[in-house]
């Protein structure tokens, strides 16, 4: 049986000493028999725990009114792959992603687990301290032995040596304007190093918009753009950290095939969310997994199909570890209902005039306890019907039979609110919240109850979308109408989230419209599904809703492309453009169900 070494963290965002009694201090067991298990610093009143005098008895742990601790154990073997710990009680990161002369690897875990550091370690921009946590960094003939030997080991020598260069896409594209300014072709020209403008350009789709300027940009043209920046810069290694997020299916599908013809002549390394992209795009995938905010723990590298279907089991066979209490499962079968339940809602003849934008729906209808995913290409006007919907915008003709109250989370989530997320929570669903089935259906699955105490305008991308999703699931209606709520979340919590809305229409008999791009999280959630077809910008036409299969199969037709089911996991797949399955499928005008 292998040793193990006790981990012990603060999650100092979490520590709010003004608010507590120092319960962990006054409750620890060595402390209270005069051993300084625990200390106080007397700079900012947060606990110091000593990882060889903790007992583990997670005494501690349990009395933290804010959860601001973590004790844990990790096995030994581990001590010596810390590439990197911030301070005594903070973050660690084990092991490094691998590099590979050619191809795409993926990094698959949730955010908050080291990604960015590992990335920052390779791209040169933090020299890691090997786990020491008392000096800034060791010395790079350190850092150079302890990483395995091959390609990282090379790479990291030429990065010592400042001999190495690393083009990186940030996560974070919404912060570009604030940082570049002026029109499209002249920034990308002016990053050109490789001198394939001309090429890039088309590839990525953007030559309407290389007169526009920076601040003007959608935030899937943003995307495209920094996409194409990140190409066309002179490196050594390439890296893109959530490339389709804002994309639609059509742009993701393109995005993937600019990024494998890359991968042919430059290592690539990939952060992706979307699985069904992931799977597409990577070669090999490693599995981060740990505690948010902790540590995180970097696996080798498997076969994209084996690391995705691992990850959705949950459990790891090398390291016998389980990274989720239970497996995320999809339904073999086609279709859940047949959309004949009880009306909710209806609507016929319904257009609206937006500037040169036309948007019409000739007839659907709504059933309560259902759930309506919402695909097709952006900017043919699924937010804009989904406003009409819920009342924010006014139709220009036709009608909507209703009187449902609709709960409607936007697309964007800015944090407009001051206070906490328990204060937001309380001032728009009361105490009805805290009720048992929502806590276990949405509270928990959305990790919300690590964010009750924390202020909204300091909540990341992901923290914030999970708030606004349990926030709109919080009010009392009938019809629960969210835009894109996998926006800015990682897999694991796109998954937890489809389950969490899928939970809540069942266990109240009320009814959803999902809008969302992630092929996954529709295929997880939706009964029936509303079809948007049209040229982005010009015009669009809402159709159905249909039946899943029928939907999927008329929504991927157009996007000209196949998806088979995993025969494992059930998972939707991409198929390659050509393979066998793909003629066959698209023969059978079966563009989703197949069985791979």
């Amino acid at each position: 049986m292998s040793s193990q070494t006790r981990v012990a963290v603060l999650l100092e965002d979490q520590c709010q000493p003004k608010k507590c009694q120092h319960e962990c201090w006054s409750f620890c067991p060595p402390v209270r028999n005069g051993v300084e298990c625990i200390v106080i610093d007397t700079s900012n009143q947060h606990p110091i725990i000593s990882e060889p005098l903790c007992i583990g008895c997670g005494i501690c742990v349990n009395k933290c009114p804010f959860d601001a601790l973590v004790i844990t154990q990790l096995p030994s073997t581990l001590d010596s792959e810390c590439i990197h710990r911030f301070g005594r009680n903070g973050f660690r990161l084990y092991r490094l992603p691998s590099i590979d002369s050619e191809g795409v690897i993926g990094m698959l875990g949730p955010n908050g687990m080291g990604k960015s550091t590992a990335l920052s370690v390779l791209a040169g921009t933090r020299q890691p301290n090997l786990g020491e946590w008392d000096i800034d960094s060791a010395a790079w003939e350190e850092i150079i032995e302890s990483v395995p030997s091959g390609l990282v080991r090379e790479h990291m020598t030429r990065v010592a040596a400042g001999e190495s260069s690393v083009s990186m896409k940030p996560q974070a594209i919404d912060r570009i304007p604030k940082v570049a300014t002026g029109r499209v072709e002249s920034l990308l020209r002016r990053v050109d190093d490789r001198g394939l403008f001309e090429k890039v350009i088309p590839d990525l789709g953007l030559e309407v918009v290389l007169d526009r300027e920076i601040a003007e940009l959608s935030g899937g043209e943003l995307q495209r753009v920094a996409i194409a920046a990140t190409m066309l810069k002179e490196a050594d290694l390439y890296f893109f950290d959530e490339p389709t997020s804002y994309l639609d299916i059509y742009e993701r599908l393109r995005v993937s095939r600019v990024i494998r013809e890359l991968s042919t002549e430059h290592p690539v390394l990939v952060v992706e969310h979307d699985l069904a992209i992931l799977d597409l795009l990577c070669d090999k995938v490693h599995i981060i997994y740990g505690r948010k905010g902790a540590f995180g723990i970097m696996t080798q590298a498997r076969s994209t199909r084996t690391a995705i279907n691992t990850y959705l089991d949950g459990f790891l066979k090398e390291e016998n570890m389980r990274i989720r209490d239970r497996p995320i499962v999809f339904q073999k079968g086609v279709d859940r209902i047949d959309g004949g339940g009880q009306r909710l809602l209806d609507w016929g003849d319904v257009s609206k005039q937006l500037g040169s934008f036309t948007l019409t729906a000739e007839g659907g209808r709504l059933n309560r306890a259902e759930v309506v995913g919402v695909v097709g290409p952006n900017g043919t006007g699924k937010t804009t019907f989904a406003r009409i919907l819920a009342g924010h915008l006014e139709a220009d003709e036709g009608w909507i039979s209703s009187d449902a109250r609709i709960s409607f989370k936007p697309q964007q989530v800015e944090p407009e609110h001051e206070g906490t997320v328990e204060m937001w929570l309380m001032a728009e669903a009361g105490v009805s919240w805290r009720r048992g089935d929502f806590t276990t259906n949405v509270i928990r699955p959305l990790g919300i109850e690590s964010l009750l105490e924390r202020s909204i305008l300091g909540l990341s991308g992901g923290e914030l979308q999970a708030v606004n999703i349990a926030v709109c699931l919080a009010r009392d209606a009938d019809l629960y109408v969210l835009d894109e709520p996998s926006a800015h979340l990682d897999a694991n919590a796109r998954m937890e989230a489809s389950r969490a809305i899928r939970r809540t229409m069942e266990a109240m008999e009320r009814s959803a419209l999902v809008i969302d791009h992630d092929v996954y999280f529709i295929d997880l959630i939706s009964d029936r599904l509303l079809v948007f077809e049209g040229q982005g910008g010009l015009d669009g036409t809402a159709v159905g809703p249909m039946r899943l299969r029928r939907g999927m199969n008329r929504f991927l037709a157009a996007a000209d492309v196949t998806f088979r089911r995993d025969h494992d996991s059930h998972r939707p797949r991409v198929n390659k453009l050509g393979s066998r399955l793909d003629r066959e499928q698209r023969a059978a005008g079966e563009y989703f169900y197949a069985d791979g």
